[in-house]
């Protein structure tokens, strides 16, 4: 196992990081006018993710840190719900890929801050 130096090294943040990709490819097929809309509060919550997961990292408190990690959590909770409302309005066909990586990034966060809490 690699020591952890970095957010980077972070599975969560890896997954995270790869899911606003995805995110970004998805929403560049909604409609035009959902530019301002959707589009744009899913790129924002997608964003968050990595991004909290990085600023917790960076506060060198672990009570920051869980504090930052449950942001990034509440982003992920975010992102399904918007994720449901687009399939729900049909911009998109299929989702499950991206609606699985969603979950998979939830369950290694609900996992890092169980650890950091007991620890």
């Amino acid at each position: 196992m690699d020591a952890i130096n970095s957010y980077e090294d972070l599975i969560a943040w890896q997954k995270a990081y790869q899911l606003v990709l995805k995110v970004y490819e998805i929403t560049r097929s909604f409609p035009a006018d959902e530019r301002f809309g959707l589009t744009q509060q899913m790129r924002r919550a997608a964003v968050s993710v990595p991004s909290n997961i990085a600023e917790g990292w960076g506060r060198g408190s672990r009570k920051d840190y869980i504090r930052f990690l449950n942001m990034a959590r509440g982003s992920v909770y975010e992102l399904l719900t918007q994720t449901r409302l687009v399939l729900d309005l049909n911009y998109l066909n299929d989702n499950k890929s991206a609606y699985e990586d969603m979950k998979e990034v939830e369950r290694i966060l609900n996992g890092l801050i169980r650890s950091l809490e007991t620890a």
